[in-house]
């Protein structure tokens, strides 16, 4: 099951009727979990987590907000993959070339597969549209590390992930699966999804071209050491300047997933609202491109 209801068809509260206001700037009491987050610690929201809690952003995807340490050298890659990835052309495709080699990507979402690289405190970051032939082994490995499995619930054999990733890459483009390059280096998974066509806009109150993420960190050396909030802030500003006519970015992390939620709220996301998704209840987050430059 994915970490949100994105296959999920469930029954939710009605729209408001026509030209009833949806009030997406509710005045809600944040849950003793979130109040927490926002504690007197030196390291920021959240303090500092212990490494190895989170690894999916809406899974444990996040990690501990910056600690200010540098981050340890890279996990090696296993021989295949780093096989795989050495002759990787990671430079972004244009127009038709780059809709030959991942034909998923559509005008839903403004093609991420030919957005730039950019760069980051952390080094050269690039979204790089999966490939089954060349990722599944590495995405499945991640699926069936136990902190990633706990919110993803995709741990399994491989043929578990490929049938995950087929629903996308066989769908309209209206979500599209990405590895997360750090300076030629594979070590994040990433959904850039439509939520406003998304079955999570039966649970809040969806503006057109609403774009979604989902973030999972691979390597336990990239976790509790505010990789997540690098990254989510990076990947937000290349949703927000690749896409004109997005006006938000949304993320629902499980509510429990406290590293997760903490990693959004420093990366800028504000949190909007609780909502009951089929399989979880989870914490609504948003990220206005009006406030880019405030939070």
């Amino acid at each position: 099951m994915p970490p949100t209801d994105a296959s999920t068809d469930a029954e939710a509260d009605p729209a408001p009727h026509q030209g009833e206001a949806a009030d997406d700037t509710l005045d809600l009491e944040l849950p003793d979990e979130l109040v927490a987050l926002f504690g007197d610690s030196p390291d920021g929201p959240g303090g500092s987590v212990p490494d190895g809690l989170g690894s999916g952003l809406c899974g444990p995807g996040a990690d501990s907000a910056p600690s200010g340490s540098g981050l340890a050298a890279p996990e090696p890659l296993p021989d295949g993959v780093a096989q795989q990835w050495a002759g990787t052309d990671l430079l972004p495709q244009s127009g038709s070339a780059a809709r030959r080699a991942c034909p998923v990507m559509d005008d839903l979402l403004d093609s991420p597969g030919d957005w730039a690289p950019v760069t980051t405190p952390l080094g050269v970051f690039q979204l790089v549209p999966v490939r089954p032939e060349r990722d599944l082994a590495l995405l499945a490995q991640w699926m069936n590390d136990p902190a990633v499995a706990a919110f993803w619930d995709l741990a399994g054999p491989a043929s578990v992930t490929a049938a995950h990733l087929r629903n996308q890459l066989d769908g309209d483009g209206r979500s599209v699966p990405c590895v997360g390059v750090l300076d030629g280096t594979p070590m994040s998974y990433w959904e850039i999804y439509r939520a406003d066509l998304d079955p999570l806009a039966r649970h809040y109150p969806a503006r057109p071209h609403d774009t979604g993420l989902h973030l999972l960190i691979g390597g336990v050396a990239d976790r509790g050491r505010g990789v997540g909030t690098t990254l989510l802030r990076a990947v937000a500003d290349l949703v927000i300047d690749n896409r004109p006519n997005c006006p938000r970015v949304i993320a629902e992390p499980d509510l429990r997933n406290t590293p997760s939620v903490s990693a959004f709220l420093s990366a800028g996301f504000r949190f909007h609202a609780e909502v009951d998704l089929p399989d979880k209840r989870a914490a609504l987050m948003v990220r206005d491109r009006a406030l880019r430059n405030l939070l």
